[in-house]
């Protein structure tokens, strides 16, 4: 540091004054960056005496001798510049309060020395001077700027020296305010908030005080005394043996009895004690209010004195009303001292009356509350909070809540009384008016970190909290519940615990910006959680998504495997899936799929697990809604397929699912077209896989893939070791899925050799054991695989296995399936019921004819009404005989079209050439010339010209064509107007038979 200049101007030459000079300067602008305040103004006066300094350099060098004209500048630049160094110097050494409390003197100060520098410059002779012209400019370019520079404390400042004014002004000695005040003073000098800096803070600066001599100005000594006394108020000021040392010895001196009040503080118009006494210009003292109002009424004398009164001439009365203060807080605290033991009286009443004076009193003024606090009442208001009376509790809540507001000390105070706090969360599970007052005070207490973080641990608060958030009953519980949990969640284990609750907003929010660690912990939680489907949709809806793709992404292997089994447990809910779909989720997991750690393979596992998942979401409903496909394109396809034979079996089993999804979705016909030929080689290796579950599930793809495929490519890669698998799945499996899937596969594959390899493999037995052991909901599909099977074994071009079929008792099975079995099976049903029928007549046993002695022959065998012979179910397969014409004839009334039309062809196996006659008559007495009649109407056209076949040969029967050709008429009529051509020539033939048109006509 420059020394200061102790050897006047005068005495030196001028050029070595100006060095000092400089000197001075230089040490002032060094100095000025260490300031404690203003650091802009000192910023502003640095960078005016840096440009000054090239000027004394301009001077000092041009000036070689003593210049009488020089003197008074140098003379003036001297001081200042010592007075800018000193008042730096203080900025950078006094307390930060104390600087900030003078901030204004500080700017002014600052302001005048730059006027009074300007002042100097503009007195140098530079019209005498032998000084460049533009060192000449810049001295007056600085003088002016100078000479109109303005300082001026900080928004910040102003702000806090007014609140210090109001509440100097207004006699605010709530500790509240004085606590705001403190913080704001702290955060605008900054210092740090803590208790201990605070209080440490505070008493520099009243030892600032002391060791200046202000007190020898009376008025800003006043105003300094004032200034302890309010921020004396703030909790970091004093500490809790201080306050209550300084409560006891004055409420000590007060005595034990209010005192009554003074005449003169009652109002002479209201007769009550005065608020805010005022002056009128008779000298008398009213309430302001009660003058006023007396005004308003057209009065203008005075009251008392009957003398003119100027409205406008009201004056508080301070000296009165600080008079009535003092007395009103000498009787408030000699009565919250002797309040106390009321609290403990066995009356009821006498405790609520008590309860609600002291909540009165905690309202009022902040200082109250504090005094309650003092008298130790806490300890009181916890034990009421146990009282079998509803509104004690109520009352205590309310009044602990008051005691807590802006106070750490009480809200610490209240939780070391034993069990206050959990007692307080018990409230929670209360009647909404309790429960609402316990929120709130679990709120205000939760400000306070420690208590925050054990009210977190209280067995069910957070649920309880969590539960609030939906209440209907009270809107502002419901927001202070909010609040409260967003205070818990600043700690993780509160988090999680919200989580666990359904309360998820917390935890996605660190999911998404927490620290790499607490995405763990998040991700982790998500991962072991049982959630509902509806909450698993809820967090999709959240936003969980994106940030579990990003961690799934990750480069730690572990933050990987959490994020996927996050995922995993998620993505089960259909809707999830297609929402991964939607927002492009697959391309991440594909590339964990197929790029999965080998040091960690249940990643891949894993991501398998997620795309199977997604991949049957889109077998609901809503997939239809979705416009991006599971695969975006044909290598993505074929390279997820190719994995199949590169990946474990809890993979392989995956890639299967998802493949089986893929058809059965949206795109089924696509997906199966296009992997068919090279799927199916491979899954008929599978299905001799070892792993029963990968068996499984490539059987169920080889069902789908069979289904309207090529037979060329079935006929090529099933052998007979391919059909002994699948009969052993039949015969072995526990999954009925799996059943049903190959029982599909044998229903569709192409009829041939492959048939007599299942014929042989003693299929027939285990069809017959399905179809017998009947229907249900889980076997539906199993039965119609299984008569679908069937249908390869009743052609008629093998008698063989017919006659095996019928042997082990399939018709009548058959039978059965036509009136309880869905749709599709009564088709198969009624396909093979066709199929035997086509043989009943090359079947049908011829009767033998009487003997030469009629009276010692047997009697005569009665033939079957179709087919003239004797017929018998298990060898010539009658329809009429097995007693299959009612139940085919009442499928002809269901809706299924297939199941109908179907039904119709075996029942045209009845009228076939020489049997049309004697057939007719079996339809006739089974009521079926009705029903085919009503096909005519039906919106099959294959059905349609199957029942005009039937009734072209049923009309050629007299009888027939004159009991229900009227009712077919207008049917046949509208055919021949709007069918196709092969139906109009069909029902003019029929109209011809019924005499309608000429038999000849070749108009049709």
């Amino acid at each position: 540091m420059v020394k200061d200049i102790v050897v006047t101007a005068a005495l030196l030459p001028a050029s070595e004054a100006l060095s000092q000079l400089v000197e001075s300067i230089v040490a002032t602008v060094r100095a000025a960056k260490d300031v404690l305040i203003e650091k802009k103004s000192f910023e502003e006066l640095s960078a005016y005496l840096e440009r000054i300094i090239p000027v004394l350099d301009e001077l000092s060098s041009t000036i070689s001798f003593k210049n009488e004209s020089l003197n008074n500048v140098v003379e003036i630049l001297e001081r200042e510049i010592n007075a800018a160094k000193q008042l730096t110097s203080d900025c950078s050494k006094k307390n930060r309060v104390f600087l900030l409390i003078n901030c204004r003197k500080i700017v002014k100060r600052l302001e005048d020395i730059t006027r009074e520098i300007s002042r100097a410059l503009s007195l140098i002779p530079l019209a005498s001077l032998d000084i460049s012209s533009g060192i000449k400019e810049e001295i007056d370019e600085l003088s002016k700027s100078m000479l109109e520079a303005e300082f001026r404390a900080t928004v910040a400042e102003e702000e806090i020296l007014a609140k210090i004014d109001t509440g100097i002004l207004e006699r605010n000695f709530d500790r509240s305010y004085a606590n705001q005040l403190l913080i704001l003073i702290a955060e605008a000098v900054g210092i740090s908030t803590e208790r201990a800096e605070l209080k440490k803070e505070f008493e520099d600066f009243k030892k600032e005080i002391e060791e200046t001599l202000l007190r020898k100005n009376l008025a800003e000594a006043i105003q300094m005394d004032q200034i302890i006394a309010l921020l004396g108020r703030a909790d970091a000021a004093l500490s809790p043996e201080e306050k209550v040392s300084k409560y006891f010895n004055k409420r000590n001196s007060l005595g034990n009895q209010p005192l009554d009040p003074l005449d003169s503080f009652y109002c002479p118009i209201t007769g009550e004690v005065m608020v805010d006494p005022v002056e009128t210009s008779s000298g008398q003292t009213f309430e302001r209010s009660a003058i006023e109002k007396w005004f308003a009424e057209g009065n203008n004398l005075c009251p008392l004195t009957a003398t003119p009164l100027n409205s406008a001439a009201l004056q508080p009365n301070k000296a009165l009303r600080k008079s009535i203060a003092e007395w009103k807080d000498r009787n408030t605290m000699i009565t919250i001292a002797l309040m106390k033991a009321k609290l403990s009286s066995n009356e009821e009443k006498e405790v609520i009356d008590s309860l609600g004076q002291l909540q009165e009193l905690c309202e009022e003024r902040e200082m109250y509350r504090e005094w309650v606090v003092l008298e130790n009442y806490i300890p009181v208001l916890v034990q009421l909070l146990v009282s079998k009376n509803r509104e004690i509790r109520n009352r205590a809540l309310a009044l602990l809540y008051l005691l807590a507001k802006d106070s750490d000390d009480n809200k610490v105070m209240i939780m070391e009384v034993h069990d206050a706090i959990d007692s307080i969360a018990r409230f929670l599970a209360r009647r909404i008016g309790e429960s609402k007052l316990a929120v709130a005070l679990l709120l205000e207490l939760s400000k306070n970190e420690r208590i925050c973080n054990y009210i977190g641990k209280i067995q069910g608060c957070v649920f309880l909290l969590v539960t609030m958030l939906s209440s209907n009953n009270d809107s502002q519980a419901a927001s202070d519940a909010k609040d409260l949990l967003e205070n818990l969640a600043v700690h993780d284990e509160n988090v999680i615990l919200m989580a666990k609750a359904n309360y998820f907003k917390p935890l996605l929010q660190r999911l998404s910006s927490g620290s790499e660690d607490v995405q763990m912990i998040m991700t982790k939680t998500l991962a072991e959680m049982e959630l509902s489907d509806y909450y698993k949709l809820v967090l999709f809806e959240s936003g969980v998504l994106d940030p579990l793709i990003q961690l799934v992404s990750h480069v730690d292997i572990e933050m990987k495997l959490v994020a996927a089994r996050a995922l995993q447990s998620l993505s089960t809910v259909p809707q999830n899936g297609l929402w991964m779909i939607r927002e492009g989720a697959m391309g991440a997991l594909l590339d964990l799929l197929y790029h999965g750690s080998t040091s960690c393979p249940s990643l891949r596992e894993l991501a398998a697990v997620i795309i199977m998942n997604i991949a049957i979401s889109t077998t609901n409903d809503e997939a239809g809604q979705i416009e991006a496909p599971l695969l975006e394109n044909d290598d993505d396809i074929f390279k997820l397929f190719s994995l199949i034979n590169l990946t474990p079996p809890n993979v392989q089993k995956c890639i299967l699912q998802i493949f089986h999804a893929m058809c059965r979705g949206p795109s089924a016909a696509d997906i199966k077209s296009k992997i068919r030929q090279t799927a199916i080689p491979v899954l008929v290796l599978l299905c001799e896989q070892s792993d029963n579950a990968v068996r499984a599930n490539a059987v169920k793809l080889f069902y789908c893939l069979s289904e309207e495929g090529s037979d060329s490519i079935l006929s090529e890669h099933v052998g007979q070791t391919c059909i002994e698998t699948l009969l052993k799945v039949m015969t072995t499996s526990d999954d009925v899925e799996e059943i049903t899937a190959a029982m599909g596969i044998i229903s569709n594959l192409p009829v041939g050799q492959i048939t007599q390899w299942l014929f042989d493999g003693g299929v027939l037995p285990i069809i017959f054991k399905i179809l017998k052991d009947g229907n249900g909901l889980s076997r539906n599909q199993l039965i119609e695989n299984a008569v679908g099977s069937l249908r390869r074994f009743t052609v008629p071009t093998n008698l063989e296995w017919q006659r095996n079929a019928a042997r082990i008792g399939i018709i009548p099975v058959l039978l059965q399936l036509l009136s309880s079995g869905t749709a599709l099976t009564k088709q198969h049903a009624a396909i093979s019921l066709a199929q035997f029928s086509s043989s009943s007549t090359a079947l049908s046993r011829p009767i033998d004819g009487r003997g030469r002695f009629w009276c010692c022959s047997a009697s005569r065998e009665i033939g079957c009404p179709v087919h003239r012979g004797i017929c018998v179910v298990e060898s010539s397969f009658c329809l009429v005989e097995a007693n299959a014409v009612a139940p085919l004839v009442g499928v002809l009334t269901e809706p299924d079209l297939g199941a109908r039309e179907a039904s119709l062809l075996a029942l045209l196996t009845l009228i076939d050439g020489e049997k049309l006659q004697s057939g007719c008559k079996v339809l006739d007495d089974a009521n079926a010339i009705d029903a085919i009649i009503k096909l005519l109407g039906c919106s099959s056209i294959s059905l349609q010209e199957k029942a005009l076949e039937a009734l072209e040969r049923i009309f050629r029967i007299f009888e027939l064509k004159h009991k229900y050709g009227s009712v077919a008429q207008m049917r046949l009529v509208d055919i021949t107007q709007r069918g196709t051509s092969s139906m109009k020539s069909l029902a003019a033939r029929i109209l011809a038979h019924l005499d309608i048109l000429h038999a000849q006509s070749s108009y049709f």
